[in-house]
């Protein structure tokens, strides 16, 4: 998860022409950030970044021609893959759930103040994830009773010592690593040292993907 040098090169793809414009009023006025194109749906976005570079992609959800979610599940078996930030109206949006399974490394609400979404464009190019773990289990507890355990990890969680399996079941549950870190009685920086083999291991790119794998492979389970 290496960081972005130079200005985070952002894409923004909504079909709405006024949201796009304000994005790119709001994220050019940083010094650290530049807009590199504008889409008004997936099929056009895939097509734009297929011959323009970005780190980051603020990606609408509902777009006609091709959503969110299947953009999304594209661009994420591209080689060199821009970290994906989709938008939604409600918290517990289905297809918010969908998006994040699809490879996004995280959400924010539409009605976002523009300082809290150029944060979030910031922590992604730093290679992170912006969904809170905790609000990452909210949307796991309403949608997990869908997804059935798949044995196809079966072979990927062998390769994880019993530790890391320990680590990756607290990170499902929602804690930080420093509340992992106290659980488990060892030192964060070994906890972050756990969750780089995990990703490593599991090939995965953030938080949220480590999640995400934990329900599908059966791990970690809806509370309640």
């Amino acid at each position: 998860m290496s960081q972005v040098n130079g200005p985070i090169r952002v894409v923004v793809v909504d079909d709405q022409p006024l949201i796009r414009a304000g994005f790119a009023m709001v994220l050019g006025a940083q010094s650290d950030i530049t807009v590199v194109g504008e889409a008004e749906n997936g099929a056009d976005a895939l097509q734009l970044l297929a011959v323009t570079k970005a780190d980051v992609v603020i990606m609408d959800i509902r777009m006609p021609v091709m959503d969110g979610v299947e953009a999304t599940q594209r661009l994420s078996q591209l080689p060199d893959v821009p970290k994906v930030l989709v938008l939604t109206t409600f918290d517990t949006d289905e297809d918010a759930f969908a998006a994040l399974q699809a490879g996004a490394s995280g959400f924010l609400l539409k009605n976002t103040p523009s300082e809290e979404v150029v944060a979030a464009i910031r922590v992604l190019a730093a290679g992170e994830s912006v969904v809170a773990p905790r609000v990452t289990r909210k949307l796991l507890d309403r949608f997990a009773g869908k997804l059935a355990p798949s044995s196809r990890h079966a072979e990927q969680l062998d390769m994880l010592t019993k530790r890391e399996r320990d680590v990756l079941e607290l990170i499902a549950e929602g804690l930080s690593n420093n509340e992992i870190a106290a659980s488990l009685f060892i030192a964060e920086a070994t906890v972050k040292t756990h969750f780089g083999n995990i990703l490593t291991k599991l090939d995965l790119r953030d938080r949220v993907q480590a999640v995400i794998f934990a329900y599908d492979s059966g791990i970690a389970r809806a509370s309640g």
